[in-house]
């Protein structure tokens, strides 16, 4: 059945053996040690180049591989835009042309002298930067230049790639520490209102911040020696899946250890019966996140293709640390830990008339129409879903509108076409003449340059000004003609601006259609083994997608009336499917498995309420915690982050005490011992169930004769 009947009696290997848990604390001492100081430079591995974050195998990924070959190499210009309504005196004209020479030093190539705008109320400079490690710096000195002794009333904004480089690395780079800071606190609270203990709480916490140092320093190591890519924003997914999963697994050891702390008057007994017990559940919860972690391999976005292994390296560093460290820490401390209510050798079992025993006993008498009205609340919160729109603009891409933005708006008042993002074109040498002639016969280019050889001479590139902004509708639509009008052109390949727009929008969707069947396959086909049946992992599997619909719902009535957002980030709809169905599963996969356990001893009936009431409690603190580790990117300023902590956030709820406390096990009963099928329990009769029958019988015929 479970992994604790294949172990045996005793095993002196464990982190709970009186000699092995002092060599396994010394041995993470060391560990921590060295991770410490490579996990403190997780950020100098962070990329921020666009071609590491487009779509593998896209043409604007294409168009970044090439511009290496180009002198200049890689660029993320910085435009400045300097604006006085009524029009620019010399003064205005003075200071663009001493911010073009100041800034000289750091550019990646001649500084043109300002562009006017021909109302006259206008200049723009562009700086060309290199699109490096140092792009952001670059783009803050840029800014800070463009401040500096500016004339009053000319209207100075920086926008352009290196602004929303700049802006970007302000939004994660300013919150990374406190978002850190909040979710330990939140999770203290969680645990000290679970535990009501002064001592316990900190055992959790620790293991989380071990995993998170050692999962982070592992990540720096691959990023920097294997190339491993490390986005924007992956720290803070990481800290919260990292803390969500690890204090889970902590919270589910602790509460088997407190059970066998009575049946044990050795500590060491009782964590081994512990380990025994907790493992399938624990490793097989571990397994299904990481594997559906992977799923994300298949991506062809670069955040979520690099997502997949990130996460996958934080839920097993849990997985290890709560099955070595915390058990070594526990048998270390004693019982006393536990303080004030400390579990004795001998002592009752505490009484089952709690909160989750008188749930079971209300679902018990109308399974069927439990479930039903749990449907029923799932469809009318799915419904929501219903009018959800997808795709942010630039706009929106953070919680407030960011200055690149500002500027962008500037330039667009006073210069026809997006100059901020045009379209980067790159062909074979001998199409020179050829692609700038079929790029500027397309209706909405407002402007072709001229066709710049390569530094080897084999190839050619030039860039468009579309009339349009490039995140919107009409940019897109250039963008296609574009490409067809260059279809015959040889190696001509278009990217930048509104087509890296359009191929992100691509690669999500062939994500989407991907990586969610994927993650429902192999997260069902986890459930089928470790459950050995195949109702049981449908059902579940048939909840956790029932409450994602849910919460996508309640979420988008929450963006759209409460946040004020116009649509969901494209990749919050696939990254809200993969935390909510692998991590929703867990705590079905905590509470059916040991349904199972306690089924094969009392009966199916008895099993699934005895379940509900040891469980309950501990998988209810273990989804707090997690809703509050992802609630707390609800804080960053970037918008995407906001909805993924939101949706998830939501979704745990919902499945921590609707769908898990209440749907699950109102299926279970109404489904009776099929609910295992094919499996053994599936056959095994049920001795409760037949003993209320007879019961039931022989009151019939005793009132037949009293009759």
């Amino acid at each position: 059945m479970l992994l604790s009947r294949k172990l045996p009696g005793r095993l002196p290997g464990l982190p709970s053996g009186r000699r092995a848990k002092w060599a396994v604390l010394l041995l993470w001492v060391a560990l921590v040690a060295i991770a410490v100081p490579y996990a403190g430079k997780l950020s100098d591995v962070v990329q921020s180049k666009s071609a590491s974050e487009l779509p593998r195998g896209a043409d604007s990924t294409r168009v970044e591989e090439l511009n290496p070959r180009f002198r200049g190499g890689e660029l993320a210009p910085g435009i400045v835009v300097y604006a006085r309504a009524g029009g620019l005196t010399a003064a205005d004209r003075a200071k663009a042309e001493t911010d073009r020479r100041a800034l000289s030093p750091i550019a990646a190539g001649r500084i043109g002298t300002a562009a006017p705008s021909k109302d006259g109320e206008a200049l723009l400079l562009t700086v060309p930067l290199a699109d490096d490690g140092a792009l952001t710096s670059h783009a803050e000195k840029v800014r800070d230049q463009a401040d500096l002794n500016t004339p009053p009333g000319l209207r100075t904004e920086l926008t352009g790639p290196a602004g929303n480089a700049l802006d970007m690395g302000d939004a994660y780079g300013k919150v990374d520490s406190t978002l850190l800071i909040i979710t330990a606190l939140l999770v203290m609270l969680v645990l000290l209102v679970t535990y009501r203990s002064p001592l316990l709480w900190l055992l959790p916490l620790l293991s989380a911040a071990v995993s998170l140092q050692v999962t982070s320093a592992v990540v720096y190591l691959l990023g920097k020696h294997a190339g491993l890519y490390v986005a924007d924003g992956m720290s803070a997914i990481l800290n919260a899946l990292v803390f969500g999963v690890t204090t889970d697994y902590a919270l589910l050891l602790l509460a088997r250890y407190r059970e066998e702390l009575r049946g044990h008057e050795d500590r060491h007994a009782a964590m081994r019966a512990a380990l025994r017990r907790a493992t399938a559940p624990i490793v097989a919860s571990a397994a299904t996140v990481s594997l559906g972690l992977l799923c994300l391999l298949a991506a062809r976005m670069g955040f979520n293709y690099a997502l997949g292994p990130i996460g996958a390296i934080g839920v097993l560093g849990g997985l290890v640390v709560v099955m070595s460290l915390l058990p070594a820490l526990l048998v270390i401390l004693g019982r006393w830990v536990f303080w004030p209510r400390i579990p004795r050798f001998g002592d009752p079992a505490p009484a089952r008339a709690g909160v989750w025993e008188r749930i079971g006993r209300a679902i018990g008498p109308r399974p069927r129409l439990v479930w039903i009205g749990c449907l029923a609340v799932l469809g009318a919160l799915a419904a929501g879903a219903l009018g959800v729109h997808t795709g942010l603009d630039r706009e929106h891409f953070l919680t407030s509108t960011p200055s690149s933005m500002t500027g962008q708006r500037l330039a667009a008042a006073h210069f026809p076409g997006d100059r901020s993002r045009p379209l980067r074109i790159i062909a074979d040498a001998p199409a020179g003449p050829a692609l700038t002639a079929a790029v500027a016969a397309v209706p909405g280019v407002e402007h072709v340059g001229p066709a710049v050889p390569s530094a080897d001479g084999r190839l050619v590139g030039t860039e468009a000004v579309l009339a349009d902004a490039s995140d919107s509708p009409a940019a897109e639509r250039t963008v296609r003609e574009v490409r067809w009008a260059l279809a015959a052109v040889p190696g001509a390949v278009v990217g930048g601006g509104a087509a890296s727009e359009l191929d992100l929008a691509a690669a999500q969707d062939h994500d989407r259609r991907v990586v969610i069947p994927l993650v429902l396959a192999v997260v069902l086909l986890v459930l089928m083994v470790l459950l050995r049946a195949l109702v049981a992992p449908l059902l579940v599997m048939a909840t956790v997608v029932a409450s994602y619909f849910a919460a996508l719902g309640g979420a988008w009535l929450l963006f759209r009336h409460a946040f004020g957002f116009p649509a969901l980030d494209v990749q919050v709809a696939l990254m809200g499917f993969l935390f909510m169905v692998a991590l929703g599963v867990d705590y079905n996969l905590f509470l059916v498995s040991r349904v199972r356990e306690e089924a094969a001893r009392a009966g199916h009936r008895a099993g699934v309420l005895r379940g509900l009431a040891v469980t309950g409690g501990v998988i209810s603190s273990a989804g707090l915690v997690l809703a509050a580790t992802f609630g707390v990117l609800g804080v960053m300023p970037v918008t995407f982050m906001v909805q993924v902590g939101v949706l998830v956030s939501l979704g745990v709820l919902l499945d921590t005490f609707l769908v898990r406390s209440i749907m699950v096990p109102a299926l279970a009963l109404d489904a009776g011992r099929l609910f295992w099928w094919p499996g053994r329990l599936a056959h095994t009769r049920d001795r409760t169930h037949a003993q209320g029958q007879v019961l039931t019988r022989t009151r019939t015929r005793t009132r037949t004769r009293t009759g």
